[in-house]
Formats: C-alpha cells, sequence, structure tokens
C-alpha cells in the first residue's frame, strides 16, 4: 500500500522541516522527487541524502513568489502527477502591529506563491490522467491564534484555494486537498524560539509542547505520513477536504 512507485512528484520548500520529511517519504515509497527550495544549500543537500539512500531526487532552486522561475522549473521537469506545495514563511503580529512590506511578504510567498505552483502546473497535471495536489495549510486558517494576522490570513487563502482548485479540476481527474498542522517541531521552531526567547528556550518549547491537547508538538515524520496517504492511489475517493494534524487543538482546546 502506498506506493509511490513510477510516478513524479513535485515539492516545494523542500530544503527543510515538513516539505524535507515528505520529499525524504515519497522517495522511500518509490517516487521520482524533484525538490525546489529558495535555499540552494539546504534543497541540494536534501536531495543528495535521499540520492545516498537509494532515491532518486532532483533539486531546484526557485522563488515560488516569482511566476517566470516557477514556468522555467516546471518546464525543465516535463511530466509530473504529484504536486506538494509546502513553501512558506511564517510571521507574528496583529493587524495594527503588521507592516505593510510584511504583509505583502507573507502574501507573495504564501498566497501569490501557491498561486503560481497551481497555475503553473495544472496544464501539465491536466496531462497525466490522474493527479494529486496537496496544499500545506494550517489551524491558523480556521481558528483564531494570537499573534498571527497576516499568516491566518495567507493560510486561510491556501485552504479557499484547495477547495477550488477540487472543484474546478475533477473532470480532469485531479484531486486536491489540503493539510492543516498545528505546532510541528521543525528546525524553525528551535530558531524563532532561540530568536525571540534567549535564555528561555527550555521554558518556552514546553509551553508551545502543552498548548496542543496531546502534550507534545507533531513530527515533521507524522505529517508525511498523512501527505503520502493523500496523494497515493489509495486515497482516490478524497478530494476537497482539509484534514487537521494538530494534536486535538482544533476541537479540545477548550
Amino acid at each position: 500500500m502506498f506506493s509511490l512507485t513510477h510516478k513524479h512528484a513535485l515539492i516545494t520548500g523542500a530544503g527543510s522541516g515538513i516539505g524535507k520529511a515528505i520529499a525524504e517519504l515519497f522517495a522511500k515509497q518509490g517516487a521520482v522527487v524533484h525538490l525546489l527550495d529558495l535555499n540552494e544549500t539546504a534543497v541540494v543537500q536534501t536531495a543528495t541524502g535521499i540520492n545516498l539512500n537509494g532515491g532518486e531526487a532532483f533539486s531546484y532552486t526557485c522563488n515560488v513568489s516569482d511566476q517566470a522561475e516557477v514556468a522555467a522549473v516546471m518546464n525543465a521537469i516535463g511530466a509530473f502527477s504529484i504536486l506538494v506545495n509546502c513553501a512558506g514563511i511564517a510571521h507574528v503580529g496583529k493587524a495594527d502591529t503588521t507592516s505593510e512590506a510584511d504583509f505583502d511578504k507573507i502574501y507573495q510567498v504564501n498566497v501569490k506563491g501557491t498561486y503560481n505552483c497551481l497555475h503553473c502546473a495544472l496544464p501539465i497535471l491536466k496531462k497525466q490522467g490522474a493527479a494529486a495536489i496537496l496544499n500545506v495549510a494550517s489551524i491558523a486558517a480556521c481558528v483564531g491564534i494570537s499573534d498571527r494576522f497576516a499568516y491566518s490570513m495567507s493560510k486561510g487563502a491556501v485552504y479557499a484555494m484547495s477547495l477550488s482548485v477540487a472543484r474546478d479540476y475533477m473532470a480532469d481527474h485531479i484531486r486536491c486537498n489540503s493539510i492543516s498542522p498545528a505546532r510541528i517541531h521543525t528546525p524553525f521552531v528551535d530558531g524563532f524560539i532561540a530568536k525571540n526567547y534567549p535564555g528561555q528556550e527550555s521554558e518556552i518549547f514546553e509551553k508551545l509542547s502543552k498548548s496542543q491537547p496531546i502534550g507534545r508538538m507533531g513530527t515533521v515524520e507524522e505529517v508525511a505520513a498523512l501527505a503520502l496517504y493523500l496523494c497515493s492511489d489509495e486515497a482516490g475517493f478524497i478530494t476537497g477536504n482539509d484534514y487537521p494534524i494538530d494534536g486535538g487543538f482544533i476541537k479540545l482546546n477548550n
């Protein structure tokens, strides 16, 4: 089950964190993975690790907010039948403390970047006979999170775009779903804590972990496992849905 043999998958944000874990698992399950990231060193390292472990991976340095760059990379890749939009950035701030520049930056990467990848990939995916798209949203798309105004806006847009694409391309046998992680332990989390709470790293990590009812952060491997299922043939009857992976945050955090 959950084999991706003979499939080609394009994964953005694959240089680290969730995107990297998805790339590694998809390659382990037999997919040829095409990895996009703005950080050239990181994405090359991800691809090299996959290739050294018997997988087949190709790396591409790409700014997803630039449609011309996205189109050039996808044209170079050619045919693929799985698209995972994982590239994204975060921001801390309320509506009146978020600068116009920061708001635009979040929009360019999280919203326009997702749109650019969808826009350029869909003509390719329509030719494949069957295809799967997975967009990484967030619990911030559907519940209020303190000090995450611009980030929540962007992930709400990702959630809505997923529904629209699922509806519009059903006749082309393209499935589109999204996943909404809560706090997942990634290098970004460690860096965020170190930058904003120097000397309090252990205390803040514990606090953030316990904000999930389950009592811990999720792992990138757990998110990758959900992504694998939704992009596999076993999920062929699933489209137009969002899947929280949140340790009970949305329904149980009373």
